[in-house]
């Protein structure tokens, strides 16, 4: 099972599969959720849904409710799991409440809860200013891949008609 950050969709959106260039990525999402393979979170959700455009209308008007998973009781146990990891790196306390207020930490939550691998386009990050998607993944034992990892694994075909 693959969980998609935030910036998947949102780098996908402007810059690698744009609606009009490319609409089997989005389609193959659709399809791979279906087949219970790819997944994101409700606060995912919440953070690609605040505006007014085309990743806004997909979300409302293509994806149904199994697409982004709520958190559960289950996934909140993980939360001082990651509490106590993040405390012991030192990290800034700004980094700390600015992590445990947006969807990363949500989304690392549901992947240990779920032993599923994490989509994003982060990369791992010696700074202690801001917490990065990998650098905890690496620290808990999550499997984390960029999209094209996820998309060659997955066997993704976009073929033109």
């Amino acid at each position: 099972m693959y969980l998609i950050d935030s910036n998947v969709f949102i780098q996908a959106k402007n810059r690698h599969y744009d609606f009009d260039f490319c609409p089997a990525f989005w389609d193959w999402l659709l399809r791979e959720n279906e087949n219970k393979n790819v997944f994101s979170i409700d606060k995912v959700k919440d953070e690609i849904t605040t505006g007014d455009d085309e990743l806004v209308g997909w979300v409302n008007n293509n994806t149904s409710n199994q697409f982004f998973l709520s958190t559960d009781v289950q996934t909140t146990t993980e939360f001082s799991v990651i509490n106590s990891w993040i405390i012991q790196q030192n990290y800034q306390q700004s980094a700390i409440n600015e992590f445990m207020s947006v969807a990363d930490y949500y989304l690392i939550a549901q992947a240990k809860q779920r032993d599923a691998i994490i989509v994003t386009h982060e990369i791992p990050s010696n700074s202690l200013r801001k917490i990065k998607i990998p650098n905890v993944c690496i620290g808990l034992g999550i499997n984390f891949v960029t999209p094209f990892m996820m998309l060659k694994k997955l066997h993704a075909k976009f073929i033109l008609q």
